[in-house]
């Protein structure tokens, strides 16, 4: 129970007590997905009961982001900022690692957060929607622990270093009991499919404009797959 603790602890702001060791956790990133049960489970329990389609979707994204503490969220403002500048590698790594906050980063926020937004209170069943969209979000993040190459010492050079391969696998598995929702087996499969999509998207463009990742491209990450997510599930 020591790395899920140290997990719980890091991804989200529930009261847990004396912080856990966060090695054991590092030790072990492919558990990011039981992270998104608990994230999104909270959230589906919120919006059950809510008849309404738009105040369902608003509840269920405030309590993730607050949940979170708006730790990941505040990677993708970081990344709206990197994306908007111009020049060299060293200029944008500059604009996303800077404490201020710029217009790429409220651009990156309003759409991201309007895509989501759309996408819930489209999607049938909300409940089911943000619980998927959550677990996702998760896989991503243990997909891109494992796979981006870190660019500078941080967080996630750190987890990256204790990262193999395998976890690659272990994560996934994690994210199968979506499969036993009340949905059609092809639609978390497909979520899934998404979110590996959206992974390699990141890690690409993370090579190209910062020659790598760092926990701001990691955290935008989980941001955009929730978002890529549940407009996925709103067409379906």
């Amino acid at each position: 129970m020591k790395p899920i603790l140290a997990l719980l602890q890091f991804c989200t702001t529930l009261p847990l007590g004396q912080a856990a060791d966060f090695e054991q956790f590092a030790r072990r990133s492919y558990l990011y997905p039981l992270a998104g049960y608990v994230t999104g489970g909270i959230a589906a329990l919120l919006v059950f009961p809510i008849t309404s389609p738009a105040l369902g979707a608003a509840v269920a994204l405030a309590a993730v982001l607050i949940l979170s503490g708006a730790n990941h969220f505040d990677g993708l403002l970081d990344l709206g900022d990197g994306l908007m500048a111009h020049g060299s590698s060293d200029k944008r790594i500059g604009a996303m690692t800077d404490r201020n906050t710029g217009a790429g980063a409220v651009a990156a926020g309003i759409v991201v957060t309007l895509l989501a937004f759309a996408g819930l209170q489209t999607a049938t069943p909300i409940w089911a929607a943000i619980l998927i969209a959550e677990v996702c979000a998760k896989l991503a993040m243990a997909w891109m622990t494992v796979l981006g190459t870190p660019f500078r010492t941080g967080i996630h050079s750190y987890l990256h270093g204790f990262a193999r391969r395998s976890f690659l696998v272990f994560a996934a598995v994690l994210a199968l009991p979506l499969l036993l929702l009340p949905l059609p087996p092809a639609t978390p499969g497909a979520a899934i499919a998404a979110t590996g999509a959206i992974v390699v998207a990141m890690l690409l463009l993370g090579r190209h404009l910062f020659g790598g990742v760092n926990g701001d491209v990691v955290g935008a990450t989980h941001e955009i797959t929730r978002a890529g997510v549940l407009v996925l599930l709103a067409l379906l």
